[in-house]
């Protein structure tokens, strides 16, 4: 799969691996993201290299976050989105969905899914919408599998 990489004013994404501040990520969705407190390191890196990543930079530093799940024919799963806090309100959360949304590999699909429990107005921005039906979905769910 080819790197994508974009710049926004002194803003970078890429789905570069390579770029990627494994150390920055585990902090941020160990400490501060409500869906994965906890996580190990070992799992945030298995995570990583096992998904589409895109990584937002300021000055090469490591400011925002999101990977894809997918078999990139049929179905996708976002998940892991993240802009530092003291990044937030320049637009990046829009200007990374952009280039998920428009990634190469991912057109056609399906099915996109995700979940959130507060950002519903971005992804919204989107075209996604509230699960049609959720009588047909099913999930296994362990909240507290990173809970020692």
């Amino acid at each position: 799969m080819k790197n994508v990489e974009i710049n926004s004013g002194e803003f970078l994404i890429s789905t570069d691996k390579s770029k990627l501040d494994i150390h920055a990520i585990h902090q941020f969705l160990s400490t501060k993201a409500y869906w994965s407190l906890n996580i190990p390191e070992e799992k945030v890196q298995t995570a990583i290299q096992n998904s589409l990543c895109f990584g937002v930079y300021y000055d090469q530093k490591q400011i925002g976050f999101a990977r894809i799940i997918s078999d990139f024919s049929t179905i996708a799963y976002l998940g892991d989105v993240y802009i530092l806090e003291e990044f937030r309100g320049h637009g990046l959360s829009k200007r990374l969905m952009e280039m998920i949304m428009q990634h190469p590999d991912l057109q056609g699909l399906r099915r996109w899914i995700l979940l959130t429990g507060d950002a519903h107005g971005l992804y919204r921005q989107f075209g996604w919408t509230d699960i049609a039906d959720p009588s047909k979905w099913m999930e296994l769910h362990d909240k507290n599998v990173y809970v020692k």
